[in-house]
């Protein structure tokens, strides 16, 4: 397995259209059935990565900027942002068309992080990230916090010893 992938290999684009059996009693998008699309594409975005079977290990915020009509087409696309030893952060950006009005409307961004494993279910490692865009070297430079912000928050590190995250607090 080669020890280095570049960022664009991971990327993943994935459309779907919204039928009725997908949307609320208003007639939008369900969170839920979003949460299980951004789930999807974010996971063979990490498995093209990885060339592994992955897990979701965490979701970061998912905030909801705008409702998704019934009708309406759904893209998502998901790209590896940083690999760490076993884990990968992947960025989900959401989008919302109305083809007829050439209408296309941003809605949603989070960040995935998943867990390649083998056939046991132990982790295993993965490929390190080559990044060539600004955007890439952005996303792929705040990954460390974002990482560190979430091992703080589950309890799995000490604040005191999230030293990217401690550089943003200091005067």
């Amino acid at each position: 397995m080669s020890k280095t992938k570049l960022a664009s290999e991971s990327l993943t684009t994935m459309t779907e259209m919204i039928f009725p059996n997908d949307t609320n009693t208003l007639g939008n998008l369900m969170g839920g059935n979003l949460m299980r699309m951004m789930d999807v594409v974010g996971a063979i975005c990490a498995q093209k990565h990885s060339n592994r079977i992955v897990v979701t290990a965490s979701v970061d915020n998912v905030s909801f900027k705008e409702s998704i009509p019934l009708g309406s087409v759904v893209t998502l696309q998901a790209k590896v942002t940083r690999a760490f030893s076993s884990s990968m952060e992947v960025v989900i950006d959401v989008w919302a068309e109305n083809i007829p009005a050439q209408e296309r409307v941003s809605t949603n961004k989070a960040f995935f992080t998943f867990v390649a494993v083998d056939q046991s279910g132990r982790p295993i490692d993965v490929p390190q990230l080559i990044t060539e865009t600004e955007e890439e070297k952005a996303l792929y430079d705040g990954a460390l916090r974002r990482r560190q912000l979430r091992l703080v928050l589950a309890g799995r590190m000490q604040p005191s010893e999230a030293k990217e995250l401690r550089s943003l607090f200091e005067v």
